[in-house]
């Protein structure tokens, strides 16, 4: 015996998601869901996902989108810290060039132990700023005398035994060349008597070159000095020459 026919009813879930309609006569249904864009919580903010994020999420690659964030924004340092310049450092090595002599107290080692370059090259600058009267076609030609004149004496240095790098002898040889800016205005004032000004020229020379030479040239030279304290000597008269236009 074939039972009662029952009619087909529609079952319709409680929770109001889907809906599924028996099809009378196997109707064949077709369609497409067309896909939505997914919204991801963070915290806050919500983020719509494109369908490509999407997929990569699902395929488990999301950690491909994922941004780490510090937890703090990195502070703002200034910009002598940046450009690692200490003003307090270089002014108390300048003092320590300008009073070379020991009984003044001053560590003037710290000029050759803790080399810097902004020091010198301000008093390279400076120097070339006042020579020949403010000429600045002379300042490029004053960086290189400074460069290579230091890569001479550290060479030279090298050779007789000492123990010194190229940046401490390219820092003492541009601090040292302070005092030769120190005598520039007594040589405006001695200018018209020549016996004074070569006194004052002689001056600034032997203070630079003892200045430089008791710096660089150490007990590690024994009977050598003379050999490195020379070459010092002729190459901050070249300097000069360079400010009087000789």
């Amino acid at each position: 015996m074939n039972p009662p026919n029952v009619p087909q009813e529609r079952f319709a879930p409680g929770n109001g998601d889907f809906t599924f309609v028996a099809s009378p006569g196997n109707e064949d249904l077709s369609g497409n869901i067309a896909a939505e864009d997914v919204k991801v919580q963070f915290g806050e903010d919500v983020k719509t996902d494109s369908t490509a994020s999407t997929f990569l999420r699902k395929k488990g690659y999301g950690w491909l989108l994922e941004v780490e964030e510090g937890d703090e924004p990195e502070d703002s340092k200034p910009l002598l810290e940046e450009l690692d310049i200490d003003l307090k450092d270089i002014y108390y090595k300048l003092r320590c060039v300008l009073m070379p002599l020991p009984a003044l107290g001053f560590n003037r080692q710290v000029v050759r132990d803790n080399p810097d370059f902004w020091g010198p090259l301000a008093v390279v600058l400076f120097f070339a700023m006042v020579s020949l009267y403010g000429q600045f076609r002379v300042v490029s030609w004053i960086i290189t005398i400074w460069i290579f004149g230091s890569l001479t004496i550290f060479l030279l240095a090298r050779v007789l035994g000492g123990e010194v790098s190229y940046g401490q002898v390219l820092g003492v040889i541009g601090y040292s060349l302070l005092p030769l800016v120190v005598i520039v205005p007594m040589l405006l004032v001695v200018t018209s008597f020549d016996f004074l000004s070569v006194l004052v020229k002689l001056f600034g020379v032997f203070w630079s070159a003892y200045s430089a030479a008791s710096l660089l040239v150490g007990d590690e030279f024994k009977a050598k000095k003379p050999l490195l304290i020379y070459p010092i000597f002729l190459l901050y008269i070249y300097f000069l020459s360079l400010y009087s236009g000789a």
